[in-house]
């Protein structure tokens, strides 16, 4: 089989998106690798099984290889094919990650993380980032204050924020629209005098999901959210317990649901995955 080279004006475009976006030269290589191998195979199986006829010319030739360069075309890219072999070997290589682990390992009862200093400059760097870690480039700093207020590992507060909101996707909502920056879904109580989101919810009920009316605290920005989510935790005798446990993330997901921060009694496993997807996000990312 004889060596493609890819086209030179393709090679410095790969070349120029490598610098600004590495996930996405990375998947358009592993494209183009594919689609090369492709049309070597279709060729060798039209030299294989096919003779040469007294018809065959140059231009013969050429209709035939346009042909077969087509459809290697149609089939590059598609899911679970060669080009995402190629891509996530290539992403392991650079030290790229997943978004989120679709199998997280069990949480082992008494984990902890060790503070460090705040990595928002170093997420903010990352181009080609996914939702989650977006998230955490955006939320990191102000997830440290909250950690510095509290005693709290900043991971395990981010981690809450992340369940709470979706990585930020279902963030609640003013009736126009406009975003309440609640990302803890903290409601609002009878002696909360800030601004107020009503929205509809889901709440468990004797262990049955039901659909309520409820008002939420709405900021005017994440970062308030946070500083609002530090004081609540620190203060309330209700969460006196979670800020004791604080320190293991096992100590901390049961803590909150015993403290009845969420109706969902599966909370603190659902808490438990998230902490540990944005673990093994920041140890991929920073490695």
């Amino acid at each position: 089989m004889r060596t493609v080279g890819l086209d030179a004006n393709a090679l410095r475009s790969l070349q120029a998106s490598a610098g600004s976006n590495p996930r996405a030269a990375i998947a358009e290589t592993a494209k183009q690798f594919e689609s090369l191998f492709m049309q070597e195979l279709m060729k060798s199986m039209r030299q294989a099984t096919l003779a040469s006829g007294m018809l065959d010319n140059s231009g013969t030739k050429m209709g035939t290889e346009l042909l077969d360069s087509q459809l290697a075309q149609k089939l590059t890219g598609l899911p679970g094919g060669l080009s995402a072999m190629i891509a996530r070997q290539l992403e392991r290589q650079v030290g790229g990650g997943e978004a989120a682990d679709p199998h997280p390992s069990p949480l082992p009862k008494g984990e902890g993380v060790t503070r460090s200093a705040p990595q928002a400059q170093v997420w903010n760097r990352l181009p080609g980032a996914s939702r989650a870690e977006n998230f955490i480039a955006r939320h990191s700093e102000s997830a440290e204050k909250a950690s510095a207020d509290t005693g709290i590992p900043a991971a395990f507060i981010l981690s809450q924020a992340a369940l709470e909101s979706g990585w930020g996707k279902r963030d609640i909502r003013h009736a126009d629209g406009s975003a309440s920056h609640n990302l803890f879904g903290i409601k609002a109580g009878a002696n909360w005098k800030g601004a107020v989101a009503e929205v509809t919810t889901t709440e468990y009920i004797d262990g049955e999901p039901r659909k309520v009316t409820a008002k939420f605290r709405a900021y005017v920005s994440p970062e308030e959210s946070f500083r609002d989510y530090a004081q609540l935790i620190k203060t309330s005798p209700r969460y006196a317990g979670v800020v004791e446990q604080g320190g293991s993330a096992q100590g901390f997901a049961t803590g909150l649901q015993r403290a009845g921060y969420a109706t969902d009694p599966a909370y603190a496993d659902k808490l438990g995955r998230v902490i540990n997807t944005t673990l093994r996000l920041q140890r991929d990312l920073t490695t």
